[in-house]
């Protein structure tokens, strides 16, 4: 596939790129993202204080078979606090060069067609995004 691609890192990481298009969510991602233990394990496994809420990406029919190799790589762990799931994140690049991190809720029928990426800034603002624009995100795969 032309989307996976060998990282140039000694450690023998892939890139898959994903592409789709941004849509508004239900506001749940910066309630949780709020949360004082999930930032602080955002800020100490993925070297960022994440921004209160999460860019929603619907995905192209082709990127959700691509997602699907999110679920057999290895994640970076969110632990939970209390009644919250667990959640998998993998770093990555948003439209080249944003650092920002792909969140994987682990909540059952999560749909396979929607990712959730966090990053320091409004990502919306940020990079002047507004709903059905077409995205592409850089995860790294190790």
């Amino acid at each position: 596939m032309e989307n996976i691609k060998e990282s140039s890192s000694r450690d023998n990481s892939k890139i898959i790129c994903i592409k789709g298009k941004v849509f508004s969510g239900s506001g749940e991602g910066a309630k949780f993202t709020e949360l004082p233990w999930v930032k602080k394990q955002i800020k100490e496994k993925l070297g960022f204080t994440p921004y209160p809420g999460t860019l929603n990406i619907k995905l192209s029919e082709e990127s959700v078979e691509l997602r699907k190799l999110l679920e057999k790589a290895k994640p970076i762990g969110i632990s939970p606090s209390g009644e919250y799931c667990r959640g998998k994140c993998f770093k990555a690049h948003l439209i080249g060069k944003k650092p920002c991190a792909v969140v994987l809720p682990e909540i059952a029928n999560y749909p396979q067609n929607v990712l959730e990426i966090i990053a320091p800034i409004n990502l919306r603002t940020g990079l002047k995004l507004k709903d059905g624009d077409q995205v592409e995100i850089k995860i790294l795969l190790q």
